[in-house]
């Protein structure tokens, strides 16, 4: 079985030599994730950016491309040609690229946008993430969703949770968990949601409330799955000489592999997650003792466990363990913070906003600027966005 490797690094190797000339990100912004009927997808994706600029007393005319990441709007909106759109909005001429990868979009657009910055000296960069899912039926949102699976699922009648469902029970039975083990990382993310102003959920819930919740595709229950958000976010990214050293852009890895769970060498493990993971540690320089923090895409809670596993945090069969004892909760940590900002879980996912949040999140513990949930003297983190059930992965680590 093949898999498709990208990652920073390939254009310019002289990046891996030296840490202080790789780009950085000097401001993030997002709305508020949830359901917000009373905006649009650009409204949502303007006032991303117009809050961005705010803050960093930036405007356009100093943007010299943006990347864009959104996944439904062709389906659900009849709207193709976002990147018009965009420039249109924002009444520019620069280049703007849309990139679509399922949940993993935002994580390729900002992949793609540090490639752009290693091929191109002295610019500054927009990347922008967007989705707007609630407007929809269940039913069309649903089907929607399940385009990002194979034919064969689909005919078959999967949806995302069926799939995942069936991930849970071979890592269960393989490692001999209950299904209980799932909803300890539910709980250990709504806490790290309640601390989060712009979560989709704040309220924490209890391990009885998680195990309580109707059943959506055995083992999954409703609180072990990620909720149908709206919401953007935007970062800025720059590789001008006044902005290097601050965040900076370490690596960022992509991977890709069959798009069928059936043709996979394994079902505890995603093999994308693996290789994007060794690879963006290796460009790094930095090593997994490093990482204090990291967004780990967790679409479903067996998602999380299986991630912490294929990052190589823990031992193969051991996240399970993990996620009993809270190891990686804010205040009863061992070392690492996982989804200090909620996750997907309580944050939310708009689709094309997760990837950007991921980041955004990541630069928020790392200047200092994540409030209640600041991870003390946080240095190096990872995020880790997923596309399908496994078939994109995209690993990108920061530092300071």
């Amino acid at each position: 079985m093949m898999l498709f490797i990208y990652h920073i690094g390939s254009i310019n190797s002289s990046w891996e030599e030296d840490t202080d000339m790789r780009p950085s990100i000097i401001g993030y912004n997002s709305t508020q994730f949830g359901e917000l009927w009373d905006k649009s997808l650009y409204q949502l994706l303007y006032e991303s950016v117009q809050g961005l600029f705010d803050k960093t007393n930036r405007d356009i005319k100093e943007i010299d491309a943006i990347f864009y990441s959104n996944m439904l709007g062709g389906l659900l909106d009849n709207n193709l040609l976002s990147s018009g759109k965009i420039a249109e909005l924002f009444h520019t001429h620069i280049p703007v690229y849309h990139y679509e990868s399922a949940c993993a979009s935002g994580g390729m657009a900002f992949q793609q946008a540090t490639m752009y910055l290693q091929a191109n000296r002295d610019k500054n960069v927009l990347v922008i993430g967007a989705e707007k899912m609630t407007d929809v039926s269940p039913e069309k949102i649903t089907e929607a969703l399940i385009s990002a699976s194979s034919g064969e699922e689909q005919s078959a009648g999967l949806t995302f949770p069926g799939l995942y469902g069936m991930i849970a029970n071979y890592y269960l039975q393989k490692y001999l968990y209950s299904s209980e083990v799932l909803s300890y990382v539910s709980v250990k993310n709504h806490f790290h949601g309640s601390l989060n102003a712009h979560a989709h959920f704040k309220k924490k819930v209890s391990f009885e409330m998680v195990e309580q919740s109707s059943l959506v595709a055995d083992p999954l229950r409703v609180l072990h799955c990620s909720p149908i958000s709206d919401g953007a976010s935007a970062l800025l990214l720059s590789n001008k000489k006044e902005y290097l050293g601050q965040v900076k852009i370490l690596s960022s890895s992509l991977a890709t592999d069959t798009i069928s769970l059936k043709k996979r060498t394994s079902w505890d493990s995603l093999e994308t997650t693996v290789i994007a993971g060794n690879q963006a540690f290796d460009i790094a320089g930095c090593d997994r003792k490093s990482i204090d923090v990291a967004e780990v895409h967790d679409c479903f809670s067996i998602a999380e466990i299986i991630a912490m596993e294929d990052l190589g945090f823990c031992k193969k069969g051991e996240g399970g363990t993990k996620a009993m004892e809270y190891a990686t909760q804010l205040g009863k940590q061992e070392r690492l913070v996982v989804n200090s900002s909620g996750g997907l879980k309580a944050s939310g996912h708009p689709i094309g906003a997760t990837g950007i949040k991921q980041i955004g999140e990541l630069y928020l513990q790392l200047s200092g600027q994540a409030g209640e949930r600041q991870v003390a003297s946080a240095q190096y983190g990872l995020s880790h966005n997923v596309g399908g059930s496994g078939a994109v992965a995209v690993v990108s680590i920061l530092g300071i």
